[in-house]
């Protein structure tokens, strides 16, 4: 069988007893999409990969169970959750919210540093999607909306927004692919940073909101497709 985490992560990331060790591992391997919707969590399998006691993987699952990611089904054992379009945009709204606080605040504590910063992203994914390179422009589209919430210090929606964003990742993923969208997702990304840059509050938070809500019909529009 095969194992539940790739080998490209073997020579990079050292095995553990450490539960958080086996938390963080299956959850960037989830994030990834490498553990698909769906797919059996082997506890022997996770033992094995993470050189870790069968206690220890129970206690990991049960974390990612409450996190959302992973669900337990009577007399089958664990499996990584499949997020319905329904509850995808739900997610998405709420993190309109959260993210849309991240942004006014971040731009009242922007740095001139900062600044410079932003902008330099800002060209890099011009780039990209100019370029072609749409999976390149994902990166730096989840670069941006992590850095937006580190500079905005807020602590606890970072942790909220961390876990809603895992949930989602199977969805966010396909909209790359979605003909026309990175140039309307890049566009919608110049705004939101133009506002911060700019020091206004309000319009950095209209403007993530409203990049947010965006997404949510984009996973709307492609679940429609007959492509889907």
């Amino acid at each position: 069988m095969a194992s539940t985490v790739q080998s490209s992560q073997q020579g990079t990331r050292k095995k553990s007893t450490d539960s958080a060790a086996v938390v963080a591992g299956l959850r960037e391997s989830i994030s990834r999409g490498e553990l698909v919707p769906n797919q059996r969590l082997i506890e022997t399998d996770i033992s094995h990969e993470f050189n870790a006691s069968r206690a220890t993987v129970r206690a990991a699952l049960a974390e990612l169970t409450t996190e959302g990611l992973v669900e337990r089904i009577q007399n089958r054992g664990a499996r990584v959750r499949a997020v319905s379009v329904a509850e995808a945009v739900e997610i998405i709204e709420v993190r309109g919210a959260l993210e849309g606080i991240c942004a006014a605040k971040a731009a009242e504590l922007v740095t001139d540093e900062d600044i410079d910063e932003l902008r330099t992203l800002a060209r890099t994914m011009t780039e990209a999607v100019t370029s072609g390179d749409l999976l390149q422009y994902s990166e730096w589209n989840k670069t941006l909306h992590r850095r937006i919430v580190e500079l905005s210090g807020q602590q606890t929606a970072a942790g909220l927004i961390s876990r809603l964003r895992g949930q989602n990742v199977r969805h966010q993923f396909r909209l790359v692919m979605q003909p026309g969208r990175p140039s309307v997702s890049l566009s919608e990304h110049v705004d939101i940073i133009d506002a911060v840059c700019a020091r206004d509050p309000q319009r950095a938070a209209a403007v993530m909101e409203q990049h947010l809500q965006s997404v949510a019909d984009a996973i709307v529009k492609a679940s429609d497709s007959p492509r889907q």
